[in-house]
Formats: C-alpha cells, sequence, structure tokens
C-alpha cells in the first residue's frame, strides 16, 4: 500500500471513529433525556402546601435534574383527590404525566363516590411507593379513656354516644374509625372535617372524644400533654412512643394501617420508562434533603419496586372496599 492511500485509509477510519463516537454521546444523552426532551407534569390531587404537595416538589427537583428535564407541579384537588387522578387517567402514556397520590383516591375514595370516570387500578401503572405515614389513637387530656379497651367498653354500653373525628368522609382516618367499630361491635358517631387539621382542634378542644391522627401532626401536643395516645396502628411502635402499644399488640388483627403516598402513571406506559421513573425518584429518597424534609413531615421513606406498590394498593383497595360495603358508608 502506497503512503498516500495508507494516509487516506487512516483518514477514514478516524473518520469513522469519530461519527461512532459522536453518535454513542448522542444516544447518551438520549437516553438521560426524558422523552422528547419535554417537560414533565407532577400531579397533585390536593392543595398546596399539604405534605403530598410538599414532598411531591422536593422529589420533583430531584427528578428533573435525574432525567435531564424540567418537571413541572400541578395541583388538581378536588372530590377526594379524584379529580387529579381523572386527569392523569386520561392522559397519555409516555411518561410525561406523573401522579403524586395517596391511599385516598387510589384505594379508598373510590367505593364511596360512586361511579368515575377511570378505574382506580387498571387505568394507572405502579411506579413507587415514596412512603408512609403512621397514625395514633389519641383522646383529648381530660377524657377519662386511659386505654383502647376503656374507650370500646363505653361506646358499647352506650352506643352512639362517643364521637370520632376525621379529616372528611372516605379518608383513611375515617377508615380506622370504622375498622374499631366493625372489630369490636361498638357504635362511635363519626364527625367528619374539611381537613385533619380542624378535626385534630376538636380533638384538642373536648368536642369529641377522640381520633387517628397523623403522627407527626399529634406529636406536639402528646409531648405538651394535651393528647394522650392510646395505641398506635403502625406495625412496630413508634420510636417517639416506646410505651405507647401498637393495635396488634392490644389484641386488634389486621389493623396496621398507614397512610401511604405512590407515584403512578397511566396504564400502558412503556415498563423502561416506568423503571427510569422508578429509579429516579429512589436516588431522590436517599438524599439527606428529602430524608430530613420526610422526617419533619413525619413520613417513613419507603421506595422500592412498581411490583411492591401494586401488591400494595390491590390489597388495601380491596381491604378497605370490603370494609365501606359491609358498614354501608356513603358521601
Amino acid at each position: 500500500m502506497s503512503t498516500h492511500s495508507y494516509l487516506q485509509s487512516l483518514a477514514r477510519r478516524r473518520i469513522l471513529i469519530g461519527t461512532v463516537a459522536a453518535l454513542a454521546a448522542w444516544g447518551i444523552r438520549a437516553e438521560e433525556a426524558w422523552p422528547d426532551g419535554k417537560t414533565m407534569t407532577w400531579v397533585v390531587p390536593y392543595p398546596p402546601g399539604g405534605s403530598t404537595d410538599v414532598l411531591g416538589r422536593a422529589i420533583a427537583r430531584q427528578v428533573d435534574a435525574s432525567l435531564g428535564t424540567t418537571v413541572v407541579v400541578e395541583n388538581r384537588p378536588g372530590a377526594t383527590g379524584t379529580i387529579g387522578a381523572a386527569r392523569v387517567a386520561r392522559s397519555a402514556p409516555d411518561g410525561l404525566t406523573v401522579l403524586g397520590t395517596s391511599i385516598g383516591p387510589q384505594a379508598i375514595a373510590p367505593h364511596i363516590m360512586g361511579s368515575l370516570p377511570y378505574d382506580p387500578v387498571e387505568d394507572f401503572a405502579p411506579v413507587i411507593t415514596v412512603g408512609t405515614i403512621p397514625h395514633i389513637l389519641v383522646v383529648g387530656a381530660k377524657q377519662p379513656y386511659q386505654s383502647v379497651k376503656a374507650l370500646v367498653d363505653e361506646a358499647k354500653a352506650s352506643p352512639d354516644h362517643l364521637a370520632f373525628a376525621s379529616g372528611g368522609t372516605g379518608t383513611v382516618l375515617h377508615m380506622q374509625g370504622e375498622l374499631l367499630q366493625q372489630q369490636t361491635g361498638a357504635r362511635f358517631i363519626h364527625v367528619p372535617y374539611k381537613g385533619d387539621t380542624p378535626a385534630l382542634q376538636d380533638t384538642l378542644g373536648e368536642q369529641v372524644q377522640f381520633m387517628f391522627a397523623p403522627a407527626a401532626a399529634a406529636l406536639p401536643h402528646i409531648q405538651s400533654g394535651t393528647l394522650r395516645p392510646l395505641a398506635v396502628t403502625s406495625a412496630q411502635r413508634l420510636p417517639a412512643l416506646p410505651n405507647v402499644p401498637t393495635m396488634a399488640e392490644l389484641g386488634f388483627n389486621d389493623f396496621v394501617v398507614e397512610q401511604w403516598q405512590a407515584v403512578f402513571v397511566p396504564a400502558s406506559t412503556p415498563s423502561s420508562t416506568i423503571q427510569r421513573l422508578n429509579g429516579a425518584i429512589e436516588k431522590a429518597l436517599q438524599t439527606p434533603d428529602l430524608t430530613a424534609l420526610a422526617d419533619k413531615l413525619g413520613i417513613t421513606l419507603v421506595g422500592g419496586t412498581p411490583q411492591a406498590l401494586d401488591e400494595r394498593r390491590r390489597a388495601d383497595f380491596s381491604k378497605w372496599g370490603k370494609l365501606i360495603r359491609e358498614a354501608g358508608i356513603q358521601r
């Protein structure tokens, strides 16, 4: 081979290598950028400022950096979270619209709302469990009840005399009161409020006798002595309340109730897209900023696979649906 031919061949190889490298780099960038480089919408089916919204915004800031895109949080409150869920169910399954929601709209409210424009199970593909919130059965400090047994015994002796508060009909706080009735035969009066905060305020003010309260909201009042904890609904005792028993320890079966928060996408979203989104959120949940925020909100971060979330939501959908039917609960 002549020197001229050799140099031409060498030049062609260099061009080919450069082209392959450029294509590889483009492929990496294309893989890193979220589908089509378009903005992702993170739908929160609640008003701004709540734990689902605050945590969702923090995760979104981490995810947009991981996926090389922009994530915009969109609040779509109303109808116990089902308006926001419907918005996502109708969206294209392309990874550009996700639902950051909780147990209520996905496993409880559909059994109470009646006809919905979507199937709460089949129209959503699970992505990841963000975290869980334990609850505490509390009474006002001036109430005479020192145990769950004492509370139940009086309610059985005087049906429809004692009242419990919740953040609204169909919330997980409401469901726990109904579950307590179902398992004991006691009869309480349910007093629904427009949110957990006013329900807690009236429990503090003795207008109602008890409620199942989110741990983060109840703990400051327990520590100040204005609320008395009788039991926790988590699987294990809470580190902050080591002397307060779980409902299971008190003999209640199937009473591990935690309000989970999770992410879903429209059904038929490609599994590869779901796995990338799962990985980005899992990474976000492990950052110090998210850990500190979750501690402040009283949320135990979970993570895990889409399959684990699917099992969780199907089990709760069945459990609460059965309870609602048997109790005849309606809006």
